[in-house]
């Protein structure tokens, strides 16, 4: 069966207090808009994204499906007729990008309902805890006669605990001219989805309802509400990674991203956070304190406590990144080391070389990134300053506290560092004479 969803993401989310549009806000690293085209791609043919004007990083988000732009903000019934282009002879479901968690295999009961044949319009509906405000689903064994809104229902009527989530799914003629058909006779002017119900009923079409849990249809509407689905969603996501083979030994000071991978075997401490584009292969262990994004960590390393991957780096296997370092753009070898108070940017660094304690590339000279290449096998002293752009030969040894500013052969031993100079005495000398020079203040 070809399908095509059409997601309503025009509104401006004013709850949000937000100059970003409410559909673009992350959960997990990621945009809603981007969570429900997820899942909604694993059941439908094409997407179609109704957007506001001026909303370019919607447009983006959306890519690569087809935006349509609603000028006017009419109302739910408005904005998915703008659509109706891409409606064709196919199944048609409309979904809100304010309802992202939304899952996979309820799409595909809804979906699953409306091909049984029987019902002209199918729609998702919910009991939460508070059904407060929500629209209710009035009806019996299945099927809807009507949505009934909250301001609109008597006390039986508010009692039924069953409401609407506002998800609907029809075929695409019948959405187009149910659509072409609703009034905006009421309080706000506005064109509503819900009258979908009465028009499909009107027509002798009977009208089906899906239940699905509240949790994956919960609105999202303001700060508070978009919290609520970040703690939903991060657990769903430990569940996941430990359910895989992950250890995380306090999950839930564990936050990470909806496309971080692990291998098997992992190890994660406590307070550790993974932002987006993070791969980690199996054996590897993520102390506590560190944070990871667009980094791949290879099988057996070592990261942390208190580290920072920065985008673009690649641990290798075996590799060891200790407290307080920092990689950014770094490429670090198989079984290279890195264990203390270290910066390493824009670098490459070879197998098995053994980076000191307060080592720092100097990569950046106001204008331009300069990259730094260190071979297998090298030592670096603590404290050293290596200053792009460089390069640094297999086996070389750099002395403690030294700054290096020319490139260093394979083998050779590089010093960067004023002679000491030793004063026998000097040091009582010059006690004795601040020691004078106070006592006469």
């Amino acid at each position: 069966m070809s399908a095509t969803a059409i997601i309503l993401a025009a509104g401006l989310g004013t709850r949000m207090k937000s100059a970003l549009p409410k559909a673009s806000h992350p959960i997990a690293g990621q945009p809603m808009l981007r969570h429900l085209m997820d899942s909604v791609s694993q059941v439908f043919d094409r997407i179609v994204v109704v957007i506001g004007p001026d909303m370019p990083l919607l447009e983006q988000i959306a890519a690569p499906h087809p935006v349509v732009i609603q000028h006017d903000r009419l109302g739910t019934a408005h904005a998915a007729l703008l659509a109706a282009g891409h409606f064709g002879n196919d199944e048609v479901a409309i979904l809100y990008a304010d309802n992202p968690l939304i899952t996979v295999d309820t799409l595909r009961a809804l979906t699953g309902r409306r091909a049984q044949g029987d019902v002209g319009l199918a729609l998702v509906a919910m009991r939460p805890d508070d059904p407060g405000k929500y629209g209710r689903v009035v009806g019996a064994d299945g099927f809807v006669e009507r949505i009934v809104e909250w301001a609109d229902a008597t006390p039986e009527q508010r009692a039924i605990a069953l409401c609407n989530a506002g998800v609907l799914c029809g075929h695409g003629p019948s959405m187009h001219r149910w659509l072409t058909a609703v009034k905006n006779d009421n309080n706000k002017g506005e064109y509503y989805l819900t009258d979908l119900v009465e028009l499909a009923r009107a027509e002798g079409e009977k009208v089906a309802a899906v239940e699905a849990p509240f949790a994956e249809l919960r609105g999202i509407n303001s700060r508070a509400e978009l919290a609520e689905a970040e703690a939903v969603v991060q657990q769903k996501l430990r569940r996941a990674a430990m359910d895989g083979g992950v250890t995380l030994t306090a999950p839930e000071t564990v936050f990470l991203s909806a496309d971080t991978k692990f291998g098997t075997d992992v190890t994660v401490g406590p307070h550790v956070v993974f932002g987006a584009g993070v791969t980690v292969e199996s054996g590897a262990v993520i102390h506590a304190f560190s944070h990871l994004t667009g980094a791949h960590v290879g099988a057996g390393a070592i990261v942390g406590p208190y580290a920072r991957l920065r985008p673009g780096t690649q641990v290798g296997a075996g590799a060891h990144v200790g407290n307080f370092v920092e990689l950014k753009n770094t490429t670090l070898g198989d079984g290279a080391k890195a264990n203390h108070l270290t910066y390493l940017g824009d670098a490459d660094v070879g197998a098995k070389t053994n980076v000191g304690a307060g080592t720092i590339t100097c990569n950046y000279d106001g204008y331009i990134k300069h990259r730094t290449t260190i071979g297998g096998g090298v030592f670096i002293g603590s404290d050293a300053v290596l200053v792009a752009p460089l390069s640094i030969g297999d086996g070389a040894f750099v002395a403690a506290g030294s700054v290096i500013t020319d490139d260093v052969p394979a083998d050779a031993m590089a010093f960067g560092r004023a002679r000491q100079d030793l004063k026998p005495g000097r040091a009582a000398q010059f006690r004795a004479a601040q020691a004078a020079a106070k006592a006469k203040r």
